[in-house]
This record gives structure tokens, C-alpha cells and sequence, in this order.
């Protein structure tokens, strides 16, 4: 897919802040290190659209990421590295359940998870709520080139077992090589078209 005009938009907190439209939106929820950032700069050939941060859990707020008008990347805020106060996870917990429960534009919810580590308890709960939502999700194991290419679907299907997901909802992804990326492209779109 040729992405010729990607931006960012607007980072919020509450409804009232959400983009106006009926735009469709692809969610991408993940760990705080897992590459949310990288995944979205190597998508639209940026480097440095979605910023990256060496210190995890920066992210607080919806992110919204306006892609040739066609649709949003919606980057939640990362989990389990942030030194957030309690307070503060509550309000990000908050912000994250009303957006995910409510708003009708979500179009697709992409998890990404590590392909080298197993999938946390973290991960585990948060496949599990995005079931619970009963929209369209599917699976990224970012990271893919750092392990060795014979091993990658040995890897993913154990990420699938650890995660309960069917084989044809996961992939994997690497930020670095772009390897893969026509898959992704091709179920975005299809999500997109449908």
C-alpha cells in the first residue's frame, strides 16, 4: 500500500477529544517496549512519525495517527513498565476500557507482542478483554529478524497456544527488515474493505 500522507493528529484522553468522522480506526495495544512506535513508522515508510522512547511507558495517552484520510492507527498506551502513579494507571485504565467498549469506528485491534519472550499474564488479560470486546483482532509477534528465520513459525505457534488464537488471526512482523508487511497490509485492507 503507497501511504502517501501520514500524520499525527491528536493524543487524548476522553471521548470529547476523539477525532470527529466516521473513519475507521486500527488499534494497536502491546507492552510498553514491544514496538508499537516502530510498527507504525515501518507501515507508512516514516521514520520518526510515531516517536520511539528508550524509557517504556511515555505513552498515556490515545494517540491518533491520520493515515491519507483513510484511516487511524490508534496507538493505546503501553503496559506493564510504567512508573505511573496508581492514580495515574487507573485514569489510563479508564480512558483505555471506554475507548475499546465504546467507539463504534474501531475497525481492527492488532496485539503485539515480543516473538522471542512468552506471552506475560499481562498479555494474556489483554488478549483476553480484546475477545471480550467481540470485534476484529488479530496478533503481530513484533521483533521477527531477531531470531532465526526457521525458527519463526515454531515461535508463532507457540505464541498462539500461550494466547488461545487461531493460527490465521497471528503474524509476524519485523520493524527493522519490513518483513511481512505485505501480510499485514493485506489483512488491514480486507478489514478496511469489509
Amino acid at each position: 500500500m503507497n501511504i502517501n500522507n501520514a500524520k499525527f493528529e491528536i493524543s487524548v484522553m476522553n471521548k470529547s477529544q476523539y477525532p470527529k468522522g466516521k473513519t475507521p480506526e486500527i488499534v494497536l495495544a502491546g507492552k510498553s517496549n514491544v514496538g508499537k512506535s516502530s510498527f507504525i513508522n515501518s507501515m507508512v515508510n516514516r521514520k520518526s512519525l510515531a516517536r520511539t522512547s528508550s524509557a517504556p511507558g511515555k505513552t498515556r495517552q490515545l494517540n491518533f495517527y491520520n493515515i491519507d484520510d483513510y484511516f487511524y492507527f490508534v496507538d493505546l498506551p503501553g503496559y506493564g513498565y510504567s512508573e505511573m502513579s496508581k492514580s495515574e494507571q487507573e485514569k489510563v485504565a479508564t480512558s483505555v476500557n471506554s475507548y475499546l467498549k465504546n467507539r463504534q469506528n474501531i475497525n481492527l485491534i492488532i496485539l503485539l507482542v515480543d516473538i522471542r519472550h512468552k506471552p506475560t499474564q499481562n498479555d494474556i488479560t489483554m488478549m483476553d478483554y480484546i475477545k471480550s470486546t467481540g470485534r476484529r483482532y488479530i496478533v503481530i509477534t513484533s521483533k521477527a529478524d531477531k531470531i532465526a528465520k526457521t525458527k519463526v513459525k515454531s515461535y508463532v505457534d507457540d505464541i498462539a497456544k500461550a494466547l488461545d488464537v487461531q493460527e490465521d488471526l497471528i503474524f509476524p512482523y519485523s520493524s527493522e527488515t519490513k518483513a511481512y508487511v505485505e501480510n499485514i497490509w493485506e489483512v488491514i485492507n480486507e478489514s478496511l474493505n469489509s
